[in-house]
């Protein structure tokens, strides 16, 4: 079978890190027809939009696309292209899990930590203006309708992946409307899966526990700004953005991309490292109901990193970004 899948290089060192990534996909010996579209920072002077109209369109059409970083400017200029693809497919999950892998410098070992990230809503909908010259206003927006079916993915895949606890993360007892209907949603949500453990946490203690004691949870589903600091929180944990990989989740399409950022001063340098780009591929593997090719990815990916004799010179190498590659290749196609 021959799968036609969308391509996002993105800009900064996205191009080097997906090339990499594409390699050790196929290397698996997944047959792949990449349909490649350009966002981002690079295609501005030519599209006049970092978000042209032929991306949403190829990912609508071939359902599943796998996606390098994108620079987003701070503070002024245009809005965050991931934003925006998530807002208008729909992909309401984030899924960002947190493993650790051997070989990879941390305070902790054994972590096994699943973020759900509502992606469409909360203060992320972008309805801000000034009042006046001296100050700002974001309207915070929580549905009742996204809150539960980001809640019942989480306990879905708690299911599938048999893990045994699901943990709503809020503030609910400041923000009693909005964090409150997020709680009272996902507390509903929670009386239909009566064989996985619910509770909740406000997300201030939520950050002390998962510093603290993370073997105490499992999957954490909660609204969109949470679920963007706690990810990188749980990726810190595993060592780094640089091997937290990511994938946002709709009903009928959903694209997979690495957690950190673009790093334009070292694109082009071959010195990137792209495990999170592959592990994300290996999601999207998993995704596409190609298992064995996704265990296969990363299981050599563990094996190279945990050896330490080809890697990049974050995780403690000389090796470049094509060259850590060929070693994980090398070791699928044994």
């Amino acid at each position: 079978m021959t799968y036609q899948l969308t391509l996002i290089p993105g800009d900064g060192i996205g191009p080097e890190i997906t090339q990499a990534a594409c390699r050790v996909i196929e290397a698996a010996g997944v047959d792949i027809e990449w349909h490649t579209v350009y966002a981002g920072q690079d295609i501005m002077a030519q599209y006049g939009t970092p978000l042209p109209d032929n991306v949403l369109e190829s990912v609508r059409k071939t359902g599943t696309a796998l996606k390098g970083p994108v620079t987003t400017p701070v503070g002024s200029g245009f809005r965050s292209v991931n934003v925006a693809l998530r807002q208008a497919l729909d992909l309401y999950v984030n899924l960002r899990p947190a493993l650790s892998i051997p070989g990879v410098k941390s305070r902790y070992e054994d972590i096994d930590l699943v973020i759900v990230r509502e992606n469409t809503e909360d203060l992320y909908a972008g309805i801000e203006h000034m009042v006046g010259e001296d100050a700002a206003e974001s309207i915070k927006i929580i549905t009742r309708k996204a809150s539960e079916r980001v809640t019942r993915y989480a306990f879905e895949y708690a299911r599938a992946q048999g893990r045994h606890k699901v943990t709503a993360v809020t503030k609910a007892n400041i923000m009693k409307c909005s964090d409150g209907l997020f709680l009272e949603s996902a507390r509903h949500v929670a009386e239909s899966y009566s064989d996985i453990e619910f509770e909740d946490r406000l997300v201030d203690n939520m950050c002390m526990q998962l510093v603290q004691k993370p073997e105490l949870y499992d999957v954490m589903v909660m609204p969109n700004l949470y679920g963007d600091i706690l990810s990188d929180l749980c990726a810190g944990l595993v060592g780094g953005l640089g091997v937290a990989p990511g994938a946002n989740i709709g009903d009928t399409m959903a694209i997979f991309e690495p957690v950190h950022g673009s790093a334009p001063k070292y694109a082009g340098k071959n010195k990137a490292n792209a495990t999170a780009t592959i592990l994300s591929g290996a999601m999207m593997l998993r995704h596409l109901g190609e298992n064995d090719a996704a265990d296969a990815v990363t299981a050599a990916v563990r094996q190279v990193i945990g050896e330490g004799k080809t890697v990049t010179y974050d995780l403690g190498g000389e090796a470049g970004t094509s060259e850590m590659a060929d070693a994980i290749i090398a070791v699928i196609q044994k």
